[in-house]
C-alpha cells in the first residue's frame, strides 16, 4: 500500500492542494464559483475536497458512509463546522432529500466515487433532485481499463499494489491472485464489478438527461504529482479520439455535467 493511502492527514492535505490546482480551475472554465454558493460532496471521506471549496467561500455539505472517516473530517474542519461553513452526514444519499440538507446545490462533487457505485444510472438520475436550475455535477474518476483502474494501489502487497492491468483478468483468475496474497477479495471484487469506462459514463449522462458541458482527459492524473512527483499531462488528442482504446491509456478523466 502506498504511503499516500496510509497517512490520512497527508491525503487530506493533498486533496486540498489538488482541488485548488486542478478541480476548481476546471470547473471555473465553465462556471463562476463564487462565495455563497452551496456544494455537496458524495463520498466526502476526511473532507479535504470540501475544505478547498469552503475556503473559497462556499457552504459545504459532505455525505459519507464510513463513520471512521467522518471522525477525521469533523476534527480537521472543526472550526468551519462551528462557523456553519460545512456540515457532514453519515447517510445514504437515497435515504434523504435536498430539504434534509438545507436546500439544493449549485455544485455536486463526486471525486473518485462514481466507479464505486453499483447502479450509476440510478444515481445520476436521482441527483437531479439536489441540483439548482443551473447547477452542475463534477466527476473525476479513473477509467476502469487504465493501468491501476482496479484500485490495486490500496492493497497490502507491495508487488500487487504496483502491478498494472491484472484487474482486467477473468474474475476467477483475479480472485485467485488476491486470495493467494491474503488480500480483501470482497472489496476488490466489488470495485471490479462497478468499474466504469469513458464510453459508459458519457452514455449514462445522456440517458439520464444531462449534457456534458466540459471534459478533460489526462494521460497522467494530476494526483500523481503528489503520489510520484509526475507532472500532470493531458491526454493526446489522437488517443482521446479513439473510443475504448483510450480507456487503457487515460489515468483520469474530469467531467462537468448539467441538467438538460
Amino acid at each position: 500500500m502506498f504511503e499516500f493511502h496510509q497517512d490520512k492527514k497527508k491525503y487530506f492535505d493533498i486533496n486540498i492542494a489538488n482541488v485548488n490546482s486542478y478541480v476548481l480551475p476546471f470547473i471555473e472554465e465553465k462556471v463562476a464559483v463564487t462565495p455563497g454558493m452551496r456544494v455537496l460532496e458524495l463520498g466526502c471521506g476526511e473532507g479535504g475536497v470540501l475544505k478547498a471549496f469552503v475556503d473559497k467561500g462556499l457552504t459545504g455539505v459532505g455525505i459519507e458512509l464510513d463513520e471512521v472517516r467522518l471522525i477525521d473530517a469533523r476534527n480537521w474542519l472543526k472550526e468551519d463546522i462551528i462557523a456553519g461553513k460545512v456540515s457532514f452526514f453519515l447517510k445514504n444519499i437515497y435515504n434523504i432529500d435536498a430539504e434534509f440538507l438545507g436546500g439544493r446545490f449549485d455544485i455536486i462533487v463526486l471525486k473518485d466515487v462514481i466507479e464505486h457505485i453499483p447502479d450509476q444510472a440510478m444515481l445520476l438520475s436521482y441527483l437531479q433532485k439536489f441540483l439548482t436550475e443551473k447547477g452542475v455535477i463534477f466527476f473525476g474518476f479513473p477509467p476502469w481499463q487504465m493501468p491501476l483502474g482496479g484500485h490495486q494501489q490500496i492493497l497490502k502487497s507491495r508487488f500487487l499494489s504496483k502491478l498494472p492491468y491484472y484487474h482486467l483478468l477473468p474474475m476467477p483468475v483475479y480472485k485467485w491472485i488476491l486470495r493467494s496474497a491474503n488480500e480483501n477479495v470482497d472489496e476488490m471484487v466489488e470495485i471490479k464489478e462497478t468499474g466504469i469506462s469513458i464510453e459508459r459514463f458519457e452514455k449514462i449522462a445522456k440517458q439520464t438527461d444531462y449534457v456534458i458541458v466540459h471534459k478533460k482527459h489526462y494521460l497522467i492524473n494530476p494526483i500523481y504529482q503528489y503520489k510520484f512527483g509526475w507532472k500532470p499531462r493531458k491526454q493526446f488528442a489522437a488517443i482521446q479520439a479513439i473510443p475504448w482504446v483510450r480507456n487503457f491509456f487515460t489515468t483520469c478523466v474530469y467531467y462537468l455535467i448539467q441538467k438538460r
